[in-house]
């Protein structure tokens, strides 16, 4: 530990009842009482509405209580990102309420559930990648004594989260492991900043997965396929104005349509690492979007040192509005692990 003159801080914390805590957190809370530390937490919906509370009670007492700055990022997102901001003893004392509240809600879930075994508090901190191999340690030591010192699991995700510098850290167990954990990950962040710029993870906006069967258009919510008027008008219109005319028809499909109305382009740019979700195995995918939307969809080829590639999506407004929305369903269902729809 590199913080010189580590001496016990004068206030008792509620959660440092082991002799061996105590003196973690003395060095924490002595090395860092003057260094605003920020820690981002990636949570689902649900979590945040939990955080959250009823008309934000439930924040504005953890803000009051812990003497932290806790933001909740904006947007309808299946993801949400939560920065904790302000002195190390503030952050611990947010972290604890967070970890309490988790608690509480899962005993509250069990109350209704036949499950005998009690499922662990789980945590995601997001970490700049260039400070993971410090906290991982040389051929894991340092991962390691973590677990055991705090009898709590920690994992570090071995990929980026996408299009930023930050990896997912995994944190599960009680809260009073939890916690301990929190503080021992601080002590490293602060011992070891991170290097070179960061590229923050934001999570991406939802759009719900979307499939059409017999001319109509449903959203997935859960397990169920809801009707969506608005979609199925899209893709109707969509159909009607199909640039492909059928075989041995070539009068337009309905009267007093225009056969071939005006055609426009759009250009869009989707990251390399999600350009294999839009494509489908063997173009399978990407045709799909082609045959429903009935817009010609080209996608240009990888340009060397460049981390995008280009889509254009040819057709009427309504061709390419319904290719547009497709497109978005497939990255969607593919940033929040639903990549089977």
């Amino acid at each position: 530990m590199s913080f010189p003159g580590a001496t016990r801080p004068s206030e008792e914390s509620l959660w440092s009842s082991r002799p061996a805590c105590r003196e973690m957190e003395s060095k924490v809370s002595e090395g860092g009482l003057n260094v605003t530390l920020t820690i981002r937490l990636l949570m689902h919906g649900k979590e945040v509405g939990s955080i959250i509370g009823k008309k934000g009670e439930t924040v504005k007492k953890m803000r009051e209580e812990s003497g932290a700055r806790i933001n909740i990022s904006e947007g309808n997102c299946p993801e949400r990102i939560v920065t904790i901001t302000g002195p190390t003893d503030a952050i611990f004392k947010a972290f604890a309420m967070i970890a309490y509240k988790f608690e509480e809600d899962i005993t509250n879930s069990m109350s209704n559930s036949t499950a005998t075994s009690k499922p662990p508090v789980t945590l995601r901190l997001v970490v700049p990648a260039s400070q993971c191999g410090s906290l991982i340690g040389k051929g894991g030591s340092k991962i390691k004594e973590i677990r055991e010192s705090t009898g709590a699991q920690v994992q570090v995700a071995g990929d980026m989260l996408p299009n930023s510098t930050e990896r997912a850290v995994t944190i599960s167990g009680t809260p009073d492991a939890i916690i301990q954990c929190v503080k021992q990950i601080c002590v490293v962040m602060l011992e070891s900043p991170p290097k070179g710029a960061t590229i923050p993870y934001r999570p991406k906006p939802a759009s719900t997965p979307v499939i059409f069967a017999g001319g109509q258009a449903y959203t997935i919510q859960g397990q169920y396929a809801i009707p969506h008027p608005d979609l199925t008008k899209l893709h109707q219109l969509a159909m009607q104005q199909t640039p492909f005319t059928p075989l041995g028809q070539t009068t337009p499909a309905f009267p007093g349509l225009d056969a071939s109305p005006p055609a426009s382009t759009h250009e869009l740019t989707i990251p390399n690492d999600l350009i294999g979700c839009i494509i489908g195995r063997q173009g399978t995918k990407i045709n799909e979007i082609r045959q429903m939307s009935g817009a010609q969809i080209k996608i240009a080829n990888a340009t060397e040192g460049s981390s995008e590639r280009q889509i254009t999506i040819t057709g009427t407004p309504a061709n390419i509005s319904l290719a547009q929305y497709l497109i978005n369903a497939r990255l969607t269902s593919e940033v929040t692990g639903m990549g089977a729809l």
